[in-house]
């Protein structure tokens, strides 16, 4: 079933179709919002997500699948508490290290390859093959963190989470303009802070 139907049968007292739209999204919105309050404020990414799913509880008698996409509902409703938050707490861009594995950053490339330039046997990677792509890893999140607040929440929408341009524009309540120059300011930045990770991918910066 569909998640906008999913949202409709919850809100007429189905409990069951509650317990599916979570089990589908838990794991991508936890991913958005620590990604998003960074590792300052890392402590705080349980409650910013246990709030978030309590709105989309709360809200549940007034969605309406006219509007957005419940998707783009829930993780709008994630982004501007986590928004909120990093407001709140003057938020200070320092760089951190933290290994998120091969998963963060097989999307830099478009395809997997090794510090050598040639592919990677994603099923079988050798131990230098992982070396690489777990520092790359490292290095992508530490960039993110380097991002302003906006660019990153921008990036992160957009190129993990799917949201076209026009849906972060209606979402965010902001000028399409606006959010293309934060995602393209943002992609600048990211590639100039992995530029040696990008040019053995062929990719450059």
């Amino acid at each position: 079933m569909p998640d906008d139907q999913l949202m409709l049968a919850y809100a007429g007292g189905d409990t069951g179709a509650f317990d599916v739209l979570y089990a589908r999204h838990e794991g991508a919105l936890f991913r958005f919002v620590r990604r998003l309050l960074g590792l300052r404020l890392a402590a705080e990414v349980d409650e910013v997500f246990q709030e978030t799913w309590v709105r989309i509880i709360t809200a549940r008698d007034s969605f309406s699948p006219q509007g957005a996409a419940w998707r783009t509902w829930a993780f709008t409703i994630a982004h501007n508490l986590a928004m909120d938050r990093l407001r709140a707490s003057g938020r200070q861009m320092v760089v951190h290290v933290h290994d998120e594995g091969l998963d963060a950053v097989q999307r830099v490339g478009g395809r997997l390859l090794n510090g050598q330039g040639q592919p990677v046997d994603a099923a079988h990677p050798s131990a230098e093959d992982e070396a690489f792509w777990r520092s790359a890893g490292r290095r992508l999140l530490a960039c993110l963190n380097e991002l302003p607040d906006d660019q990153r929440a921008a990036f992160l929408l957009h190129h993990e989470d799917g949201f076209t341009v026009e849906a972060m524009a209606a979402a965010l309540d902001v000028g399409f303009e606006t959010v293309r120059s934060r995602l393209r300011y943002g992609l600048k930045k990211l590639r100039g802070c992995m530029a040696r990770y990008l040019t053995v991918l062929g990719e450059g910066a």
